[in-house]
C-alpha cells in the first residue's frame, strides 16, 4: 500500500521536489504465505538494507535515485508476488531481506510514475497476512542491541500498509541515531522488533520525543495520523 511519512523535510521544500516511491515486494506464495509479524519486521529490516548498501551512498550506482527519494516525500509502495511473478522480480536489480518466514525484496527508489514494468503489474492487495498463534502481544522482551517498532492500536491498516509503515520508522529511527549507535546497530543485523502498542501506553509513546511516523493519508488513514513510534536499541551494555 502506499504510504507517506512527513518528517524529514518541511512541507514546502518536500512537496516541490521530484516525487519518487521505494518499491518493496514480498513474497506471498498461495500455499505458503509469510507470518504478519516477520512480514513486518523483514520489510522494515529490508528499508535499512537498502539505505546502507554500499550502492545507496557515496558514488554508488543507487545514490543519486535515493538522495531525490530522501529528498521528497518517503513514499514506499508494498506489493506482492509468488511464483513466476517473484521470479521476475527477483532478477530486476534490488535486495532480497529473508527472515524466519518472510521474503521482501526492495529495489532502489524510482519515479512515481516510472515504476518497471515487472513491478507495476504486481498487485497491491492481497497482502493480509496472519500470525498462526496470534500476534505477539506486549512488550517484547528488552534485547540488547534491538530496536522496537510500535504499532498504533487505534488505527485499523493492512498487513501491505503496515508493512509500508513500520520501513518508515526505521528509516527515521536509523536518521535519529548517532554514529555509534548507527555502527553497533548496523553490524548486529538491525535486530528489531514490532509490537502494537497497549492503549494506554500509546498516548506517552506519541509524547515521548522519539520518532514517530505521521501518515500523509493517500490511503487507508486520515491525513496526519501518528501510525509507528519507534523505539531506540537496548543499550548492549
Amino acid at each position: 500500500m502506499t504510504s507517506d511519512a512527513t518528517d524529514l523535510r518541511p512541507p514546502g521544500a518536500r512537496d516541490a521536489a521530484p516525487q519518487f516511491v521505494l518499491p518493496l515486494v514480498a513474497r506471498v506464495e498461495k500455499t505458503d504465505p509469510p507470518h504478519r509479524t516477520d512480514a513486518l519486521e523483514t520489510a522494515a529490516r529490508a528499508v535499512l538494507v537498502l539505505l546502507t548498501d554500499e550502492r545507496s551512498v557515496g558514488d554508488g550506482a543507487w545514490a543519486r535515485a535515493v538522495r531525490d527519494w530522501q529528498d521528497a516525500r518517503i513514499r514506499k509502495v508494498v506489493r506482492r508476488a509468488r511464483g513466476a511473478e517473484w521470479r521476475r522480480a527477483e532478477r530486476l536489480p534490488g535486495i532480497t531481506v529473508t527472515g524466519g518466514t518472510a521474503e521482501v525484496r526492495v529495489f532502489p527508489p524510482v519515479p512515481l510514475d516510472g515504476w518497471p514494468k515487472e513491478l507495476a503489474k504486481l498487485q497491491v492487495s492481497g497482502t493480509e497476512l496472519e500470525d498462526p498463534a496470534g500476534p505477539p502481544g506486549g512488550a517484547p522482551e528488552p534485547v540488547p542491541g534491538r530496536a522496537v517498532l510500535w504499532l498504533n492500536p487505534g488505527l485499523e491498516m493492512s498487513t501491505g500498509k503496515e508493512m509500508a509503515q513500520v520501513g518508515h520508522g526505521a528509516q527515521l529511527l536509523w536518521s535519529a541515531m548517532d554514529e555509534l549507535v548507527r555502527t553497533s546497530w548496523q553490524e548486529a543485523g538491525f535486530p528489531l522488533a514490532v509490537r502494537t502498542a497497549p492503549p494506554a501506553d500509546w498516548p506517552a509513546l506519541v509524547a515521548s520525543g522519539r520518532p514517530v511516523v505521521r501518515d500523509a493519508g493517500f490511503t487507508e488513514v486520515a491525513p496526519g495520523s501518528c501510525t509507528v513510534v519507534a523505539d531506540f536499541p537496548v543499550p548492549t551494555g
